[in-house]
This record gives C-alpha cells, sequence and structure tokens, in this order.
C-alpha cells in the first residue's frame, strides 16, 4: 500500500512537466529531415509535426524559405498510407496556410483523398480544401462539395457544411448557390449534420427577414431532432420574435406556443433555452413567465451543477424586471446558500434579496452572515450591492441591514470590497433619514482601524458634510481628532479639513476646533500644517477679521467648478507680474486639443479685431458640414464670447491634383437676426490632405442667448497641380462648394461644469430662483434614448453617473450642472417614467442664481 502512495506522489510531482520543454525551432527544423527518408516512420513523423504545431501555436514564426521547406517535406509523407499520421499532415497544412503556387503542389493530393473510399480522408480534405484554396480553384471542387453535404456519412456531410459556414465569409455566392442540399440537409437524421445544416442555412439567408421567418415556420412544425438544432431554432424564433413586436401593434405573440412546446422537450439543454428565450421576450407578461419559471425551479433541485447554475442565473436576471414573478422559488433557492459552488451560492443569495419580503429579512440575513466567510471578495462585493437596493426597497429594515453592513466591515477584506460596502453605508445615510446617526457611528469605528488611505479620506469628507447636521455633532470630534494623532500625512491634511467644516458650521464647537487646529500647526508635514493656518485665519482663530458665514461656508464646502487641469495649465502659462494671479481667467471647459492649439486659436481669434472678452461658454463639438468621401471636408466650431460669436472652420481638401486658395466661407445670417457679421479671415493657401482654418466672427447682443440658423458656402480659387513635379499653375479658377448650414441654440450658452456633490450643490443655491414643471416627451425608443436626448438638448453635465439608464427600467433620475452666459450657475434635477406605450413623461426641476435663467432653462425644454 505504501508502494501505492509513493507512486502517486511521483506523478503529482510529474504533473507540470511538459514533454515540449526546452524545444527550439532550430532543433525541431532539423528534425524534419525524417520526412524525407526513404523508409517513413510514422510514429516519428507524428511526433516531428506535433511539434511543429506546437511552436506554430505559441506564436513562433517560420521564415519563408523554413516555411517552404517544411511545406514541401511534409507533402512527401502523402505517401505513407498511415491514417493517424495523414490526419496530422492536414493540420500542418492547415497551419502553415501555403502560398497560391504551393497549394497547386497539395491540390490533387487533397481532390484524389476528397473522393477516397476513407471516410476520415474525405472529411479532413474537404476541411483542408476549403481553408487553402482561393474561389477560382473552389468552382472546380463546388460539384464535391455539393455532393458530400448530402453524403450519407455524417462526418463527411458536417465537414462540407462547416467549411461552407467558413467560406461564406469570403465566397458568399458561391456558397448561397448550395441553398438546395443544405435544406436537405436539414432533414438528415443525424444530430451535427442537422445543427451544422442549420447554422448555414441560416446565415446564407439572414439578411432576408422574410425568408428567416418562412425558415422558422417550416421548422417549428417538428422536423429538428437535434437538440442542438433544436436549440439553434429557439434563438432564430427569439429573433423573429423580436423583429416582429416592433411591427406588430396587436400585441399578440407568434411562436410563443412552439417556445411553450419546447419547455417539454425531452433533452435539457432545449428545455433551458426554451426557457430563457421566453424571458428574455420584450413586454413579457406574467402569464407568459409562469411555465419557464416552473421549470426553472426544477432545475434548482437538480444534482446537475451546470443546471443548477444556468436556473439560478437566469431566476437572477428576471427578478431584476418581474421579483414577483420569481417569489415562487425561494424556498428552493435558499436551499442553494449552502451549495458547494460558491457561484450558484452567490446567485440564489442576490435573487433572494430581490425577491424576498420585508418579514423574511431578518431570517435571510443570518443565513448570509454563515456565507460570507466563505466566499471570495467579487462574490462578497455583489451581495452587497444586493443587500443596498434591499435596504432602499424596505427602508424600515434599516437596522438589520445596516448592522450586517458595519459586522462584514470590521471583518478581513481587500480594499474593493471594503469601498463596496462603504459606499453602500452612505447611500443608505443619504437616503434614508433615519440611518444616518448609526450609519456615521459605524464610518467612525470604522476609521479608527482602517488600512485604506483612499477610504479614510473619503470618510472624512463625508463626515464633514453630514456630521454638522446630526443631534449632537460633539460625539464624532473624538474620532476625527485620532486621525490627526495616529494616522499617515494625507490622512491628516483630510481630518484638519474636516475639523474645520464641523467649526464653520455648529458654533458652540468652535472654541474646541481651535483648541485642536492650534495643535495641528506643529505638524511635521506641511500640508497639515498649512491646512491648519488656512482654516485658523478663515474661521478667526488666529484673532484676525473673519469673513461673512456664507464665505467661510463657500470656501468650506463649495465645489471647485474649475477643472483642476485647466488650472494647472494656466498656473505654468502663468508669468510674474505686478498683477496677482486671478482664478477668475482660468476657462472653465475642458478642451480636447493640446495647450499650442489652444494657444494659436486665441491669436487668430484676437487677429479678427474683436475686443478680448471671457468666454462663457464652452466651445462646441466639431459639426460637420460636408457627408464623407466628398472633395473637401469641413466642419465648423462654434466659441461663443459674451458679445460675439466665432465660427473656426476646418477645411480639408481630399484632391491630389488641387491647390486651394484665398480659401473662405460666405455666412448668411438672414435667419439669424439678432446676429451681424464683424469680420472675417480668409485662408491663403490649402494644399492636398493639410487642414487649415478659416474663421468668421458675428456681433450679438450683450448676454443675450441669441440663436439662428447660418447658411454656408465655401469660396476658393482652383489651382491644378503637376502630379510629377507638385507645382501649382499660376492661374486658377473661382469657384464655389454648398455646405450644411449651421446653426446657434440655447445649449451653445451653456457651460458643462461638474460638481463633486450635487446634494450639497443643490442645496446651496436654496429654493428662491426655483422652478419646476412636467413634459410629455412622447413615444421613444427607450428611456436612455429620452434621457440622451434631453442632455444634448440643454448641453449641460450630467453628474455622479446618472446619465446611464439601467436596462428594463421604468423610471430613472438624472442630475445635471452647468454655467449660463453671464456666470450664472445652473443645477436641474430631472425625473422620467415611461409606460407601457412607451411614452415618456418627464419632471424638470431647475435652480440657479438668477430667475430668468431658470425660466430660460424651461423654454429651451418648452419650445
Amino acid at each position: 500500500m505504501a508502494q501505492f502512495v509513493k507512486k502517486d506522489d511521483d506523478r503529482d510531482e510529474e504533473a507540470e512537466y511538459s514533454p515540449f520543454l526546452g524545444i527550439e525551432k532550430g532543433a525541431v527544423l532539423q528534425e524534419a529531415r525524417v520526412f524525407n527518408d526513404p523508409q517513413l516512420d510514422s510514429r516519428r513523423c507524428s511526433q516531428v509535426i506535433t511539434k511543429l504545431l506546437y511552436l506554430l501555436n505559441q506564436g513562433e514564426t517560420f521564415t519563408k524559405v523554413e516555411a517552404t521547406e517544411v511545406f514541401f517535406a511534409v507533402t512527401k509523407l502523402f505517401q505513407s498510407k498511415d491514417i493517424g499520421l495523414r490526419r496530422m499532415v492536414y493540420l500542418m497544412i492547415k497551419e502553415l496556410s501555403p502560398s497560391s503556387d504551393e497549394v497547386i503542389i497539395v491540390t490533387s493530393s487533397l481532390m484524389k483523398d476528397m473522393n477516397s473510399k476513407t471516410d476520415v480522408y474525405r472529411a479532413n480534405a474537404i476541411r483542408v480544401l476549403c481553408r487553402i484554396t482561393d474561389g477560382t480553384l473552389l468552382t472546380q471542387i463546388e460539384r464535391y462539395l455539393k455532393q458530400a453535404i448530402v453524403d450519407k456519412n455524417p462526418v463527411v456531410a458536417s465537414a462540407a457544411l462547416v467549411s461552407g459556414i467558413h467560406l461564406l465569409q469570403t465566397n458568399p455566392e458561391i456558397v448561397k448557390r448550395w441553398s438546395n442540399e443544405v435544406q436537405e440537409a436539414v432533414q438528415s437524421r443525424a444530430a451535427l449534420v442537422q445543427f451544422h445544416a442549420l447554422a448555414l442555412l441560416h446565415q446564407i439567408r439572414q439578411n432576408d427577414r422574410l425568408a428567416v421567418s418562412k425558415l422558422v415556420t417550416s421548422l417549428t412544425r417538428g422536423t429538428v431532432r437535434s437538440p442542438l438544432a433544436q436549440c439553434l431554432l429557439i434563438r432564430y424564433t427569439s429573433q423573429v420574435i423580436r423583429e416582429s413586436s416592433m411591427n406588430n401593434q396587436s400585441g399578440e405573440r407568434p411562436f410563443y406556443d412552439f417556445l411553450e412546446g419546447c419547455l417539454r422537450h425531452k433533452a435539457e439543454m432545449v428545455i433551458f433555452e426554451a426557457a430563457r428565450a421566453i424571458t428574455e421576450l420584450n413586454g413579457v407578461t406574467s402569464r407568459e413567465l409562469t411555465p419557464a419559471i416552473t421549470v426553472l425551479q426544477l432545475f434548482l433541485s437538480s444534482s446537475k451543477p451546470v443546471l443548477r447554475f444556468a436556473a439560478v442565473r437566469t431566476l437572477n436576471k428576471v427578478a431584476m424586471t418581474h421579483p414577483m414573478a420569481v417569489t415562487n422559488c425561494n424556498i428552493d433557492m435558499e436551499s442553494l446558500i449552502s451549495d458547494q459552488n460558491r457561484s450558484i451560492a452567490t446567485l440564489a443569495i442576490t435573487t433572494l434579496l430581490k425577491t424576498g419580503n420585508e418579514s423574511g429579512v431578518d431570517r435571510l440575513m443570518k443565513q448570509i452572515t454563515n456565507f460570507m466567510s466563505d466566499i471570495a471578495d467579487e462574490f462578497k462585493i455583489v451581495v452587497v450591492d444586493a443587500i443596498r437596493s434591499l435596504c432602499l426597497k424596505f427602508p424600515l429594515k434599516y437596522r438589520t441591514l445596516m448592522n450586517f453592513l458595519s459586522n462584514i466591515l470590521r471583518e478581513e477584506g481587500g480594499f474593493e470590497y471594503k469601498k463596496a460596502i462603504v459606499d453602500s453605508i452612505v447611500i443608505l445615510i443619504r437616503d434614508i433619514p433615519d440611518a444616518k446617526e448609526s450609519g456615521l457611528l459605524h464610518l467612525c469605528e470604522f476609521i479608527e482601524d482602517c488600512e485604506f488611505t483612499y477610504l479614510s479620506t473619503q470618510i472624512l469628507h463625508f463626515l464633514g458634510v453630514e456630521g454638522p447636521k446630526t443631534s449632537d455633532p460633539s460625539k464624532y470630534i473624538r474620532y476625527i481628532y485620532n486621525r490627526v494623532i495616529l494616522e499617515n500625512a494625507t490622512v491628516r491634511a483630510s481630518a484638519v479639513s474636516t475639523l474645520a467644516k464641523f467649526g464653520a458650521m455648529v458654533d458652540s464647537l468652535k472654541p474646541r476646533i481651535f483648541v485642536l487646529l492650534r495643535r495641528c500647526l506643529y505638524d511635521n508635514d506641511d500640508e497639515v500644517r498649512d491646512r491648519a493656518t488656512l482654516y485658523l485665519n478663515t474661521l478667526g482663530g488666529d484673532g484676525s477679521v473673519i469673513e461673512t458665514d456664507k464665505d467661510v461656508k463657500e470656501f468650506l464646502f463649495g465645489s471647485l467648478d474649475i477643472p483642476l487641469v485647466n488650472l494647472e495649465t494656466s498656473l505654468k502659462n502663468y508669468e510674474p507680474t505686478e498683477e496677482p494671479f486671478d482664478i477668475s481667467s482660468v476657462p472653465k471647459e475642458v478642451k480636447s486639443q493640446p495647450l499650442a492649439e489652444k494657444k494659436a486659436a486665441g491669436k487668430k481669434s484676437t487677429a479678427l479685431g474683436a475686443p478680448p472678452a471671457s468666454l462663457t461658454s464652452a466651445s462646441s463639438a466639431p459639426v460637420e458640414l460636408t457627408e464623407a468621401e466628398t472633395e473637401y471636408a469641413v466642419n465648423v466650431v462654434k466659441h461663443i464670447f459674451d458679445r460675439h460669436v466665432v465660427f473656426q472652420y476646418n477645411c480639408t481638401n481630399t484632391i491630389p491634383e488641387q491647390l486651394l486658395e484665398n480659401v473662405v466661407v460666405v455666412v448668411d445670417a438672414s435667419e439669424a437676426e439678432e446676429f451681424a457679421e464683424l469680420a472675417t479671415k480668409p485662408l491663403k493657401a490649402l494644399p492636398y490632405d493639410t487642414p487649415g482654418q478659416t474663421f468668421v466672427a458675428f456681433e450679438k447682443p450683450e448676454g443675450v442667448p441669441a440663436v439662428g440658423r447660418f447658411s454656408n458656402v465655401l469660396k476658393f480659387i482652383v489651382k491644378e497641380v503637376d502630379p510629377s513635379t507638385g507645382e501649382a499653375e499660376d492661374d486658377g479658377v473661382e469657384d464655389e462648394y454648398q455646405l450644411e448650414d449651421s446653426e446657434i441654440v440655447a445649449a451653445d450658452y451653456m457651460l458643462k461644469v461638474r460638481v463633486s456633490n450635487f446634494r450639497n450643490a443643490w442645496e446651496s443655491l436654496g429654493p428662491d430662483f426655483e422652478r419646476v414643471d412636467e413634459y410629455g416627451l412622447g413615444p421613444r425608443e427607450s428611456l436612455s434614448e429620452a434621457v440622451n436626448a434631453v442632455i444634448n438638448l440643454l448641453g449641460m453635465q450630467p453628474c455622479e453617473g446618472t446619465e446611464v439608464v439601467a436596462a428594463n427600467s421604468r423610471s430613472h433620475a438624472c442630475l445635471l450642472s452647468g454655467v449660463y452666459i453671464g456666470n450664472v450657475k445652473v443645477l436641474v434635477r430631472l425625473s422620467f417614467g415611461v409606460d407601457s406605450a412607451k411614452e415618456v413623461a418627464m419632471k424638470l426641476a431647475v435652480r440657479s442664481e438668477d430667475e430668468s435663467v431658470s425660466d430660460a432653462i424651461h423654454e429651451i425644454v418648452a419650445n
């Protein structure tokens, strides 16, 4: 018995040994000379081909000479009658992919094998021939391929059909002529032949919607025997149902009876495919879902892990849109929490969290507590996200769920896992007012022993915003100051800022805060010392005259409405003079072009004679004024100023034989009555494929968001260019080219400015100039399309990722921010809802610093 154990141990030690370890291309090419031996050793030749295939699949490249030598040597092996060696030869020829002049060498041998009496030869020869031949040779062997498709041997027929699937990408016209033979192969009794035939037939007809519908109609009557082909047919049927539902307004769903009938098939893969197809139908009803859910519920108790996983994953997706339909499966899914497969257990838990009722939350939490220690962090994150959603669904259960989150926060885990828990607690504090006090204490206890600097700073920042608003802010001071004593410099600096926020918001705590900030003046890190000095000065702790409360709170809690990259660039470009650096001169928009181009654009604008002004709106993205692949490519960028608008026309000449001179865009502003043309800067020369710019400036009433349409005509002098010398002729001809119209719209006057904390920014603006109204947006393809349309209409910056709409969502909230003309801050809250007829309704709430601006935003939407 001991000998057996020793033998097994030896085998384990050798498990990682590779027979290809240390082989070199040169040595293998030397070994390939055995292919030329008069007496072929089939076993030896097979070993050498295996090594060559290994080298090729490891990315080793053969030179043209090496590949040719190996190819010709391999062709000599056709004289061997060994079946195993012949199959290796086929593989080698496919991998070498010989050139067209080399293919001729093996074509005759392959065609001979294709008509051989040995079926293995025939099948493999078909695969190789179709892989290495071009269209010319394909027409010669087309007759043999058609015969092979209907061959009695399923191996040969499948080889021909699979080759047809590959050839359809390169020679579709030839393959489409095989429709009759492929149609016949669909009726084959061999499972793989029917599967491959159906796949090829669908690909041949996929661009003809009516033909695909007829194919599905004919096959759903029960002529498909292969389970694999049946799965394909279910997928094609689902596609037809989706396409027909777009055009069919009657509510009838064709082929649903076929899908429901497949739920009673004897093959498990077909049953699951049909159940999944039903659950993924657009607008599926509870009545339609019931039979599919019943089948998936039976799979939950299957002895096969793959079936349990497939069923619970599908139910998990259904629970997102129809949680009540999955409720009947809860008892079965509870038994899966202890499943040995952790993926199944995680999916079961997250599904239960989506479908469970309020009374079962406590029992579910007890089961999950034991489970969490056994799974990896990536699964834990999924569970945490599901718990957060459950808490928002049942806010009265926040104590149980918050305690669970705080307990797992103290356990071991990686950064992403801990971040997911912290983010969940923060969201619960913001959305459930009763959870604020306990949630903040849980976070305070966590930072006492937090090893992640990023999380500590984020929690301290959040504590500075929410802590002063609680009933007893003083109890958080101890936790914050402990960070000043015990943590690294980054966390200490963040703690100093948090202390200052408490001092600004809670007058009774100011004296104690001043004492703590003065202690920070002796810190060994300059950032901490500088922050403490700054906040003492701002709050008046050093005896100086302090700012007003409003200015202090704006300084401490206000968001920086200038992109850091722009501030950095402006500081680098600042040349010390008697005048101090003015932060208001920093542009608020983020431009995509490099710094050098920004400087160049600035010089061109002032050359027009327009007085310098502060830019009040981001330069627009380029708008194409010509179609793709035309003689001249032109797009326009709009630059908005207080009293001016500058059109920058970016032009490209795509004709090599022409040189364009004195290029200018003539703009007709007859449909833009408030604009008056001020100056034009033509482009002297526009050679082939060298972009150039011409500018046109307009004057408009100051501070008024004027709108209008402008027609554009490109005028220039054309000079022919000698292709041989590249010299242009002296004489030219005047010509013009009609461009698309351009528009100045209200959104052009809106500057996209991101705010870091939308809720604080919204509260700081106050309700004085808030305007709220509701609008009907009419039928839309999807809720996402409606959200994007409104964002583009207003030209504002989405905040906190709210521009992303969840799949199958029936409602959505979106937050936008910006600065309107006149440097007026604007915040927008959008609430969308969609009904069963895809009619979208929207509630628009606007807050700004100016009443007229709030009204103007509503006018943009109303018009």
